[in-house]
């Protein structure tokens, strides 16, 4: 507008036209600073619909579901991924022969397990310790029928041998000045 009151157009203050009989036009509009009727104009002349604003929260994105069959997406047991985990690395002999050894009560009786237990399971043998000797003696009876109970539960060849083994001896080999391959407490007999 210029000091006259007049616009570019013609058009006084008043947004009459230059005659003062019509409306303003365009460039007369009151100035929307926040562009809210231009944006409705576009939208009724374009035929979208207008969108609203929603209020509530962000809306919760589901996560993707594995359909109606089962696939590696459903959740698993951790019995279930344990076995996994055993059967890829291997480790399901090993697992098994474990497994039963932990019933060794089941598998001797109870009075022998009293008086061994397994010591360790190595390429197909296990070894047993016992207190005694005597038991030693009794274990080596019946290493056979145990070979064959732990084969029969386990898979044929899984438990080649059992080696038995008595009741740890005492070490006379101590100290730094010991001798390699000394006779042992006899030395100092005499």
């Amino acid at each position: 507008m210029n000091p006259d009151g007049i616009g570019r157009d013609g058009a006084g203050s008043d947004g009459a036209g230059s005659d003062g009989t019509g409306p303003a036009g365009p460039d007369d509009a009151p100035h929307d600073p926040g562009g809210l009727g231009l944006a409705r104009s576009i939208a009724k002349s374009t035929g979208r619909p207008r969108r609203r604003r929603r209020t509530g929260p962000p809306p919760v994105s589901e996560p993707q579901a594995s359909g109606a069959h089962p696939d590696d997406r459903d959740p698993k047991t951790l019995g279930s991924a344990l076995d996994r985990l055993v059967e890829s690395k291997g480790w399901s002999t090993e697992v098994s022969v474990h497994a039963l050894l932990g019933r060794w009560p089941a598998l001797v009786g109870p009075e022998l397990a009293a008086h061994s237990r397994p010591e360790r399971y190595t390429d197909t043998v296990l070894t047993v310790r016992t207190d005694s000797t005597a038991w030693a003696s009794q274990l080596r009876l019946l290493a056979p029928q145990l070979v064959a109970t732990l084969n029969r539960q386990l898979g044929d060849g899984t438990v080649t041998r059992v080696s038995v083994l008595g009741p740890d001896a005492p070490s006379w080999k101590k100290g730094r000045l010991s001798v390699r391959d000394g006779r042992g407490p006899r030395d100092t007999y005499g």
